[in-house]
């Protein structure tokens, strides 16, 4: 192994992988810490989704989207307290990152795709053009594509080793502590994930996702310790996203990602405390957090005893026999009737009643006036209406935003992905990509593929920016800084 490195990468998922490809690419010597036993992180358990505008999918469709209607509906989605910037360079990036990505060897067809699993282009979120890009094998694919680059620049990887510490020397980042070791770097790269693994750190960056109290689960890769915070405070660091993350709404006895814990029943209606329907049952994870959040944090899911028993087998929670055990303990409450129903959940009988039939009279015949779900069902690929609810017995699931996905506060970086002192002036030598990078993810996620598309964009961003630092011109300036690809 070399006593001194180009770049030294912490952390081997998506944006740490992205990180060191491209910084290999430029010419840079390359060490990559992982403090797992095997690549991936929270990108290789995600469904791999990468959202980006102007892309050859979205032309092959006869899609015509930019990267300026891309940053436009970024903005006001998250109501403009990001830096205009820093996201557009983001939505700039993006699409340039996924010809990257298809050009080393992952696979989107020109296709459209219903669901999270099916390659293809499918509705990200709330967006007005579709900008979900569905990779073939999922995250997992994505991972084994950039390893595939990585063991082909013959990177090097040092496993089950967590860095220690940064070594500053003079207001620059000059190497890394591992293992009690001093490994010098020209630049070093954080994307050691964000922190949803560490209580402590999740009570005080991320108190909103206690709310769900013992039905909260954690999807996040075991790497995600927030070690990034910690580097933060070593070196005075500024730290942006305090306060947000993606949490998305679930009953309350899921503990899987939904491609491992199964689906809700397609015949369900979300009612609020007063019983009465408040959402698009398919809303978007971009927004049906807060939807659930204004109706007091919490909701009933209400289903009946044929979309309990044609639940799809194999599926860890959703499936009959794990709903009949919930019922049977009293968590997942049961009734011969809707009337006995609303008594047990508290909401007036009439009210939920009329909700029910209010539901009955329209998606089983293909329209929604009320929440417009028809056409969300079309856009997700659904064959077919869905059933009536109205075999007993009737059931009722507590539904809350449950599963913590990502956190989003880290060190703050600017659009060439460089880490910013407390006064808004970089750290020499020191960039960052991913949740460990903050300021892409905002106080509102803006659908699936949001985090995969910023942890591989700023990754790339982050590499070829902290190659390009290790060749400095006479006057000691990094020569080709690349914040626009």
């Amino acid at each position: 192994m070399s006593d001194h490195w180009d770049v030294v990468v912490i952390g081997g998922g998506g944006a740490g992988l992205a990180a060191a490809v491209s910084a290999a690419e430029e010419g840079a010597s390359v060490l990559l810490f992982e403090s797992e036993t095997e690549l991936g992180g929270s990108t290789a358990l995600s469904a791999g989704i990468f959202t980006a505008a102007g892309t050859s999918v979205q032309s092959g469709l006869g899609i015509d989207d930019t990267a300026e209607k891309f940053f436009q509906h970024y903005m006001d989605l998250n109501q403009w307290v990001l830096a205009p910037g820093l996201i557009r360079a983001f939505c700039e990036n993006a699409a340039p990152t996924l010809e990257w990505l298809i050009g080393l060897g992952v696979e989107i067809p020109a296709a459209i795709s219903g669901n999270a699993h099916q390659p293809g282009l499918a509705q990200a979120g709330v967006e007005d053009v579709w900008r979900g890009h569905v990779p073939k094998d999922q995250g997992y694919g994505l991972i084994q594509v950039l390893d595939k680059a990585r063991r082909k620049h013959g990177i090097e990887v040092i496993f089950g080793t967590r860095v220690q510490k940064l070594i500053e020397e003079d207001g620059r980042v000059v190497g890394v502590v591992a293992d009690d070791i001093e490994v010098p770097a020209g630049a070093v790269v954080v994307a050691s994930g964000g922190f949803a693994q560490d209580q402590a750190l999740v009570d005080r960056y991320f108190p909103d996702a206690n709310k769900a109290e013992e039905s909260l689960f954690v999807v996040a890769a075991d790497g995600s310790r927030g070690d990034h915070l910690r580097f933060a405070q070593d070196l005075g660091a500024s730290i942006a996203g305090d306060g947000w993350g993606l949490i998305m709404p679930t009953v309350y006895f899921q503990r899987f990602h939904h491609w491992q814990s199964g689906f809700p029943p397609k015949s369900r209606v979300n009612v609020n405390q007063n019983g009465r329907r408040f959402m698009d049952e398919d809303a978007s994870y971009a927004v049906s957090t807060g939807i659930i959040d204004q109706q007091g944090g919490y909701g009933w899911m209400i289903f009946d005893e044929d979309a309990r028993v044609n639940q799809t087998p194999g599926y860890a929670d959703w499936n009959p026999e794990r709903v009949a055990e919930e019922a049977a303990a009293g968590r997942t409450l049961r009734a011969d009737t809707v009337e006995e129903l609303a008594e047990l959940i508290g909401v007036p009988a009439q009210t939920l009643t009329a909700t029910v039939d209010r539901w009955n009279e329209q998606l089983p015949n293909g329209y929604d006036d009320d929440f417009l779900r028809h056409r969300t069902l079309r856009n997700k690929g659904a064959v077919g209406n869905p059933d009536r609810i109205g075999t007993a017995p009737f059931y009722a699931a507590k539904i809350l935003p449950a599963e913590l996905v990502c956190t989003h506060a880290g060190l703050e970086i600017n659009s060439s992905a460089a880490v910013l002192g407390k006064t808004g002036v970089p750290i020499e030598g020191l960039y960052a990509a991913g949740e460990a990078g903050a300021g892409i993810l905002g106080l509102r996620y803006v659908g699936g593929g949001n985090a995969v598309a910023n942890a591989l964009t700023m990754g790339r961003i982050a590499g070829r920016n902290a190659a390009s630092f290790t060749k400095t011109d006479a006057a000691g300036v990094p020569v080709n800084s690349i914040a626009h690809a």
